[in-house]
């Protein structure tokens, strides 16, 4: 007997695997819908929270002011978020570690460079103070009551400003100079012409000057008398000058001199380097020195208003003028001195007394050389010098 085939009469069961496709088949766009639903609503909650968050800070810049919205929780974070550089110079209102809330603000100073000059240096500086008092007060740099500073101290502070101390200082110093006393000369009939006798001493008087100076940054830019008192003043000498005549001058014999001075058969004329001359006397063993102008010889400086002022009122000159006694060689005349050559008497002095006499020369130096010398003859001639005619 034959075999024969049984055949399924249904479908045979699906398995999982096919099932799982055909169900996600089946719900793919539910799946989708779902996961973009579930985006949004995080999308929507995490913007809620960041709004939550969120806060407005207000920034004021170097003088720039604006508002800025952030949810950072401190100052740093809040820099770094706004990528604001704050350099090591700069002031900021607050510390990075301060936190911020709603309504905070951040003040940030920029710091500025300048360049200070005084007390003989420069230096370079960097603030944020706004005017340049508060520069200085910054910097510790005081000035004195004389002191001047260039921009003025209320001057606003800005980007490579110099400024420039000038230190200024006011000395008062106080001199003495005396005042020379002046001769007086009255006439006197009692007394020989060419004699002159003094009455009155005369006595140098004494003036105070205060002067103020001032320096800038130690040097001296100008100086001013502001007092001047005459603490003793000078008393005047007079000098009484004769008038009376005196008896004619008798001229004495004497031996032929050696020399280029020649007596004449006369006694009374000689040839002095060959020229016939007129003498009244002469002179033998005559001590010679000699003197100047200067502070040395007479006490007076080339500021002083006697100064070259002989005792004639001529003014000294080198090669014509010599001090002599009046009573041996009389003032305005003149004389003729061996070695020396013709001289006239215009001036005195209180060492120069009898047969001395006394040579002027320009050169203090030169008329401290001469020293003293003697044996000298001098030819009293008059107070006409002779003439080479």
């Amino acid at each position: 007997m034959g075999f024969v085939p049984i055949e399924e009469t249904h479908d045979p069961r699906p398995t999982n695997k096919l099932f799982a496709l055909r169900w996600k088949h089946e719900h793919l766009r539910f799946i989708l819908l779902g996961a973009i639903l579930s985006f949004a609503i995080t999308v929507m909650f995490t913007s809620l929270l960041h709004r939550a968050a969120a806060k407005n800070v207000t920034l004021v810049d170097d003088g720039m002011t604006s508002v800025e919205l952030t949810s950072t929780s401190n100052v740093l974070g809040f820099l770094e978020e706004q990528q604001i550089q704050v350099g090591p110079n700069d002031r900021i209102s607050l510390l990075p570690t301060d936190p911020l809330k709603e309504g905070s603000q951040i003040v940030i100073d920029r710091a500025k460079s300048i360049t200070i000059k005084a007390d003989g240096k420069q230096q370079a500086a960097y603030t944020t103070e706004d005017s340049v008092g508060g520069v200085l007060k910054e910097l510790r740099i005081s000035l004195g009551g004389e002191d001047r500073i260039s921009p003025s101290l209320d001057t606003p502070v800005t980007q490579g400003l110099n400024v420039a101390i000038t230190r200024v200082r006011k000395e008062i110093t106080e001199t003495q100079h005396p005042i020379a006393f002046k001769v007086v000369k009255k006439q006197n009939e009692d007394l020989t012409a060419g004699k002159e006798k003094v009455v009155t001493t005369g006595k140098n008087g004494l003036v105070k000057f205060k002067t103020e100076r001032v320096f800038e940054n130690g040097k001296l830019v100008s100086q001013k008398l502001i007092e001047k008192t005459v603490a003793q003043p000078a008393i005047q000498q007079v000098v009484s000058v004769g008038t009376k005549k005196k008896p004619e001058v008798v001229t004495l014999a004497y031996k032929e001199p050696a020399g280029d001075a020649q007596v004449s058969a006369d006694a009374r004329t000689i040839s002095l380097n060959g020229q016939s001359v007129k003498i009244k006397k002469m002179l033998t063993n005559v001590t010679l020195t000699a003197y100047s102008a200067g502070l040395a010889s007479t006490g007076k400086t080339k500021g002083h208003p006697e100064y070259g002022v002989t005792a004639s009122g001529a003014i000294v000159k080198e090669g014509r003028t010599i001090a002599v006694d009046p009573d041996v060689i009389p003032l305005g005349w003149w004389v003729y001195i061996e070695g020396i050559g013709f001289r006239r008497a215009e001036d005195t002095g209180s060492a120069i007394k009898g047969k001395k006499i006394d040579v002027f020369f320009e050169s203090e130096k030169y008329a401290n050389k001469f020293g003293r010398q003697s044996g000298f003859k001098v030819y009293v001639i008059g107070p006409v010098k002779p003439s080479s005619s």
